[in-house]
Protein backbone atom coordinates (compact mmCIF):
# COMPACT_ATOMS: atom_id res chain seq x y z
CA UNK A 1 0.00 0.00 0.00
CA UNK A 2 1.21 3.48 -0.78
CA UNK A 3 1.97 5.77 2.14
CA UNK A 4 0.63 9.28 1.53
CA UNK A 5 1.66 12.53 3.14
CA UNK A 6 -0.27 15.75 2.61
CA UNK A 7 -2.23 14.24 -0.26
CA UNK A 8 -5.94 13.61 0.22
CA UNK A 9 -6.93 11.30 -2.63
CA UNK A 10 -6.84 7.63 -1.73
CA UNK A 11 -5.40 5.82 -4.74
CA UNK A 12 -3.32 2.66 -4.96
CA UNK A 13 0.27 2.39 -6.16
CA UNK A 14 -0.84 0.85 -9.44
CA UNK A 15 -3.16 3.80 -10.14
CA UNK A 16 -0.34 6.19 -9.32
CA UNK A 17 2.00 4.34 -11.72
CA UNK A 18 -0.65 4.65 -14.46
CA UNK A 19 -0.92 8.38 -13.79
CA UNK A 20 2.87 8.71 -14.01
CA UNK A 21 2.89 6.89 -17.36
CA UNK A 22 0.21 9.27 -18.68
CA UNK A 23 2.17 12.26 -17.40
CA UNK A 24 5.28 11.00 -19.22
CA UNK A 25 3.35 10.92 -22.49
CA UNK A 26 2.21 14.50 -21.87
CA UNK A 27 5.74 15.56 -20.79
CA UNK A 28 4.47 16.63 -17.37
CA UNK A 29 7.16 15.08 -15.13
CA UNK A 30 10.49 16.07 -13.65
CA UNK A 31 12.87 13.20 -12.86
CA UNK A 32 15.82 13.06 -10.46
CA UNK A 33 16.82 14.86 -7.29
CA UNK A 34 18.64 17.78 -8.93
CA UNK A 35 15.94 18.50 -11.50
CA UNK A 36 13.08 18.20 -8.99
CA UNK A 37 14.87 20.41 -6.47
CA UNK A 38 15.56 23.03 -9.14
CA UNK A 39 11.93 23.25 -10.21
CA UNK A 40 10.59 23.27 -6.64
CA UNK A 41 12.89 26.22 -5.92
CA UNK A 42 11.53 27.96 -9.02
CA UNK A 43 8.00 27.60 -7.63
CA UNK A 44 6.65 24.89 -9.92
CA UNK A 45 3.55 23.11 -8.57
CA UNK A 46 2.83 19.38 -8.64
CA UNK A 47 3.05 16.24 -6.55
CA UNK A 48 6.38 14.74 -5.58
CA UNK A 49 6.70 10.94 -5.69
CA UNK A 50 9.55 9.54 -3.59
CA UNK A 51 10.85 5.96 -3.65
CA UNK A 52 10.95 4.40 -0.20
CA UNK A 53 13.80 1.97 -0.89
CA UNK A 54 16.42 4.63 -1.67
CA UNK A 55 19.63 4.21 0.31
CA UNK A 56 21.23 6.26 1.75
CA UNK A 57 18.18 8.27 2.72
CA UNK A 58 20.30 11.44 2.82
CA UNK A 59 20.10 11.52 -0.99
CA UNK A 60 16.64 13.10 -0.85
CA UNK A 61 15.76 13.63 2.82
CA UNK A 62 15.64 17.41 2.28
CA UNK A 63 12.89 17.19 -0.37
CA UNK A 64 9.92 16.45 1.96
CA UNK A 65 10.96 19.46 4.05
CA UNK A 66 10.94 21.61 0.91
CA UNK A 67 7.45 20.28 0.11
CA UNK A 68 6.21 21.10 3.60
CA UNK A 69 7.58 24.64 3.34
CA UNK A 70 5.90 25.22 -0.03
CA UNK A 71 2.66 23.31 0.72
CA UNK A 72 3.29 20.76 -2.04
CA UNK A 73 1.85 17.24 -1.74
CA UNK A 74 4.26 14.33 -1.68
CA UNK A 75 3.92 10.58 -1.52
CA UNK A 76 6.19 7.61 -0.84
CA UNK A 77 6.00 4.49 -2.97
CA UNK A 78 7.79 1.18 -2.30
CA UNK A 79 10.21 0.73 -5.22
CA UNK A 80 12.57 3.00 -7.13
CA UNK A 81 12.84 0.41 -9.92
CA UNK A 82 9.09 0.51 -10.50
CA UNK A 83 9.14 4.30 -10.30
CA UNK A 84 11.86 4.47 -12.95
CA UNK A 85 9.97 2.05 -15.19
CA UNK A 86 6.76 4.06 -14.83
CA UNK A 87 8.70 7.21 -15.73
CA UNK A 88 9.89 5.63 -18.96
CA UNK A 89 13.48 5.10 -17.85
CA UNK A 90 15.58 1.94 -17.86
CA UNK A 91 17.29 3.12 -14.68
CA UNK A 92 15.82 3.32 -11.17
CA UNK A 93 14.61 6.77 -10.14
CA UNK A 94 14.36 7.89 -6.52
CA UNK A 95 12.17 10.98 -7.03
CA UNK A 96 9.75 12.30 -9.62
CA UNK A 97 7.62 15.41 -9.68
CA UNK A 98 4.35 15.16 -11.60
CA UNK A 99 2.92 18.49 -12.73
CA UNK A 100 -0.86 19.03 -12.89
CA UNK A 101 -1.73 15.63 -11.40
CA UNK A 102 -5.40 16.47 -10.83
CA UNK A 103 -6.01 16.71 -14.58
CA UNK A 104 -4.35 13.32 -15.15
CA UNK A 105 -6.10 11.68 -12.17
CA UNK A 106 -9.53 12.81 -13.31
CA UNK A 107 -9.00 11.10 -16.67
CA UNK A 108 -7.52 7.86 -15.33
CA UNK A 109 -9.73 7.22 -12.27
CA UNK A 110 -13.06 7.85 -14.00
Amino acid sequence: MTQYHKYQKDISSSQLYKCIKKAVKQKQIRRGVKEVQKFVNKGEKGIMVLAGDTLPIEVYCHLPVMCEDRNLPYVYIPSKTDLGAAAGSKRPTCVIMVKCLEHILSKSVT
